[in-house]
């Protein structure tokens, strides 16, 4: 079924369409017919996918791209009140309309699952909407990554079901109204927009009230944060709570994880019936990130063994512990991971698969998120056989006075890691390069570029 396009919607302007939320749900709206449009910065692979959709494309920020018949500009929460763009559709009287407002458009008439948690939205999602789609059951999704298969980070789909990351760092998940939602785990980051871990709680138990009347709320059972939202959330009648993990009193019990370097195989009960299924990423996190998706697939009336079958067909997102390849004797990883939970628990699920040294090239994101986080950043990456600690990707935000890379370096070196700093990216792969010999593996990890380094070490290890 292809639902019709609100007015506001048919000639949409995306300001940072090359941006992961913001390019899927533009190619979901140009494939239910509306006239896209939008601007990047940069061109960029996902810019020539959405050409290859029909959608305009232009590079730079210029109020010349704004076409005539703009029916409204699309933005995030990055995008400045001074962009060209954006001053110009105002100048216009076209109405701008947040990247959350489109999605809550595009799930309108459809059976929402959404996924909201500190950590592991994008891998959850995409679990979810793989094993959908391998059931037949035609879901749309829209995720924060590109799937290593098919290679897109969104889909409209002829099903009932739509699948959404559920963004928590704006609040902008308060938009939504789920059927099943799924609550990974709850810590305080995004220290812009939350002062405290009491307003994240707030935030977390505002996104649970916007579950339909008789929907579901999946929780994390072991994590601190969501055990902490669910006694918050105790006494309700609606929604119905589903507990996961490893924990006694969990609903969905994992009584089992095992590990190899690239993949796991984790054993669970459900409804006082054992289910063993294989998942083709490593770690005892995305393992439990599976069993979300299991107990969210079935609460929407998914068959848990068909779905525990289909969940096997997970192959990766990109950036998610994503073998780049082998040189040398050396596997280059990339790691999408930024915060301490998540170097800590990708260097944990890396470790854990084999008996070579981790080498870390590191590129902390955010001046806001180092200034709260570095210490705890140092320790993780103290786990490390060593590391190469790169300056702070700013992304959206501008410098803060006295907050570098070398509060990073610091922190992992009182607590013993072998940190190399200083030098600029074009430098690492020699670094890293006189560091790793056969057998080794080198994690890329951060949010920002430092994924563009897996192809130059490689390069220069079989060279």
């Amino acid at each position: 079924m292809t639902p019709a396009i609100p007015p506001a919607m048919e000639q949409p302007h995306f300001i940072g369409i090359g941006g992961a939320g913001m390019s899927g749900i533009a190619k979901i709206l140009a494939r239910r017919g509306a006239r896209v449009a939008g601007s990047d910065a940069r061109d960029s692979e996902t810019a020539a996918a959405l050409r290859a959709l029909g959608v305009t494309v232009s590079i730079g920020h210029d109020a010349a791209h704004l076409a005539p018949g703009a029916t409204c500009v699309v933005v995030s929460s990055a995008i400045r009140q001074d962009n060209p763009e954006l001053a110009e559709a105002a100048r216009r009287g076209i109405p701008a309309v947040h990247r959350s407002e489109a999605l809550a458009g595009l799930m309108a008439g459809r059976r929402a699952i959404a996924v909201a948690g500190t950590h592991g939205k994008t891998t959850t999602t995409s679990m979810l909407a793989v094993a959908l789609t391998a059931l037949g059951l035609g879901p749309s999704y829209a995720i924060g990554g590109d799937l290593d298969a098919p290679g897109s980070n969104a889909e409209h789909g002829e099903g009932e079901l739509f699948v959404a990351e559920a963004d928590e760092s704006d609040r902008s998940f308060h938009r939504y109204r789920p059927e099943v939602a799924i609550i990974l785990n709850v810590e305080l980051d995004h220290h812009a927009n939350y002062a405290s871990m009491d307003e994240i709680h707030e935030s977390f138990a505002t996104f649970a009230d916007r579950i339909v009347p008789g929907g579901t709320l999946v929780v994390n059972a072991d994590q601190e944060g969501a055990r902490e939202l669910t006694a918050r959330l105790a006494g309700r009648a609606d929604p119905r709570i589903v507990t996961y993990g490893e924990s006694p009193d969990a609903d969905v019990r994992v009584i089992d994880v095992r590990q190899a370097r690239l993949t796991s195989e984790v054993t669970v009960v459900l409804g006082g019936e054992e289910l063993t299924f294989g998942v083709s990423v490593p770690g005892r996190h995305y393992a439990h990130n599976a069993v979300a998706a299991l107990a969210a697939g079935v609460a929407a009336g998914v068959p848990a063994p068909e779905l525990a079958r289909a969940l096997g067909t997970y192959t990766g997102v990109r950036r998610r512990l994503q073998l780049k390849g082998e040189a040398r004797g050396v596997q280059i990883i990339d790691s999408y991971a930024h915060h301490p939970t998540e170097m800590a628990a990708d260097l944990d699920a890396i470790r854990g698969g084999g008996d070579g040294r981790v080498f870390v090239v590191f590129q902390p994101h955010l001046f806001s998120r180092t200034r709260e986080l570095a210490a705890e950043m140092g320790e993780a990456l103290a786990a490390a056989d060593g590391c190469v600690v790169l300056d702070i990707y700013p992304a959206r935000e501008d410098p803060i006075p006295g907050v570098t890379s070398a509060l990073i370096v610091d922190a992992a070196r009182a607590h013993g890691a072998d940190v190399r700093a200083g030098y600029g990216k074009d430098a690492v792969p020699d670094v890293v390069a006189g560091m790793a010999g056969p057998g080794d593996v080198v994690l890329t990890m951060g949010a920002g570029d430092v994924t563009e380094l897996g192809p130059k070490i490689l390069a220069r290890l079989s060279g």
